[in-house]
């Protein structure tokens, strides 16, 4: 096995764990819960590069590189519906998934066809935004413990400071995903539209009498 896939494994390894210390309303559970998933993230920077650099592109890696990535982004988002502080809904994580599900396909169907669809910026800047979201979030949480506990850190504070801090951590939470939601779905609507050909073509072998 390469090194690079090792990485991808052990980026998946890391999921269960990360979503296990999100479950802890412990201080030091969310810190490592943060360091983990930008662990995980910064092995999806380097599995990649390190395979191409060295030669060890492998189907097994193409394959798994980018479900870990969905799997993580998933499993962290998830986990955030769980934790009633962040007031997260559901159906937003909801468009989320069903976006990945959705191009997934897509690219099994374009694979199926001997079409490779290659990445593209507004992809890149979906995992972006959504990694960012994600480590905002994370940070939230870790705020929160502290404010809860050593809420007499804050009472010098000016009133407005504390009340603007108030609000972000209510509000930050669910427009981070609100905005990383819009992104993937704007995202998804482009890969659809520049394959929508291969769309209507398969859509039509299959109401043929020869595609059944």
């Amino acid at each position: 096995m390469t090194l690079a896939n090792k990485l991808t494994l052990f980026r998946l390894a890391l999921v269960p764990v990360f979503m296990v210390m999100l479950t802890f309303p412990n201080l030091w559970a969310r810190i490592l819960a943060l360091f983990i998933f930008i662990g995980a993230s910064l092995t999806d920077l380097y599995d990649g590069k390190l395979a191409r650099r060295t030669g060890t592109v492998t189907r097994i890696g193409t394959f798994l590189d980018p479900l870990a990535d969905k799997i993580l982004i998933a499993a962290a988002l998830i986990s955030f519906v769980a934790l009633h502080e962040l007031r997260i809904p559901a159906w937003l994580v909801i468009l989320i998934i069903g976006r990945e599900f959705l191009i997934t396909g897509l690219r099994s169907l374009a694979a199926a066809r001997g079409i490779v669809m290659a990445s593209e910026s507004a992809g890149k800047w979906k995992t972006g935004i959504q990694i960012a979201a994600i480590i905002i979030i994370l940070l939230i949480l870790i705020t929160n413990i502290v404010f809860e506990r050593w809420s007499s850190l804050f009472w010098q504070w000016p009133h407005p400071l504390l009340h603007a801090l108030t609000i972000f951590l209510t509000e930050a939470p669910w427009m981070l995903v609100s905005l990383a939601m819009l992104i993937t779905v704007i995202s998804g609507a482009l890969y659809i539209r520049k394959y929508r050909r291969m769309l209507r073509e398969e859509l039509a072998m299959q109401k043929s009498p020869a595609g059944k």
